[in-house]
């Protein structure tokens, strides 16, 4: 039996994946979780074997939650926004799948077999779109930077709020405007969002 937990802040969408997957003979849904937060105190409760993360939630995000439970058990993120640097960043932090929750169910139970197996469970149009798309240029620091100027911060809040001079940070907005092809940082800050480098 895979000992499955689930962590999404939809309960409908939780509730409905977990319905789905108790339905299968070998996968039973021992724990859910509407945040990241606590995820990894749950998965050692309830010796998780595969943790089902989303990737927006409040609090602890899904790739904040990944790096959390390296070592515990495996993650597959299954998420509404199957972005290429979201797919990037996931395998990054430790994820050994990624799919999108349109997937039909029996995929998302064959992507929890397989990631528990030691296998990859990505979904193949992303890979192809994360292929194409290539890495995600943007530094650690140019993404906190961007990250806050979403919120349409000025460059001296910025600054302030990441303990930098505001030349530093426009120097830093300067090349992210670059590297996102834009004009500003707020446009900067959008596509960078859109394509789920953030």
């Amino acid at each position: 039996m895979i000992r499955v937990l689930i962590a999404d802040d939809q309960e409908l969408v939780r509730a409905g994946l977990a319905a789905l997957l108790n339905l299968e003979e070998d996968i039973e849904v021992v724990s859910q979780l509407a945040s990241g937060e606590g995820a990894a105190e749950a998965v050692q409760a309830n010796s998780v074997d595969v943790a089902l993360l989303d990737i927006e939630m409040p609090g602890v995000d899904g790739i904040s939650a990944t790096k959390d439970l390296a070592g515990l058990c495996k993650v597959l993120i299954v998420t509404t926004f199957g972005r290429a640097g979201y797919l990037q960043r996931a395998l990054e932090a430790g994820a050994a799948g990624f799919m999108v929750k349109d997937a039909p169910a029996e995929q998302l139970a064959e992507g929890i077999r397989k990631v528990m197996a030691g296998d990859k469970a990505i979904d193949p149009a992303l890979a192809a779109e994360a292929l194409v798309a290539g890495i995600n240029p943007l530094t650690d620091r140019e993404r906190d930077i961007l990250r806050i100027a979403l919120t349409g911060a000025s460059v001296k809040h910025i600054a302030g709020e990441l303990f930098l001079s505001p030349g530093t940070v426009r120097n830093h907005l300067s090349s992210a405007i670059g590297k996102t092809a834009t004009t500003n940082r707020t446009e900067a800050a959008q596509v960078a969002q859109s394509k789920g480098w953030l």
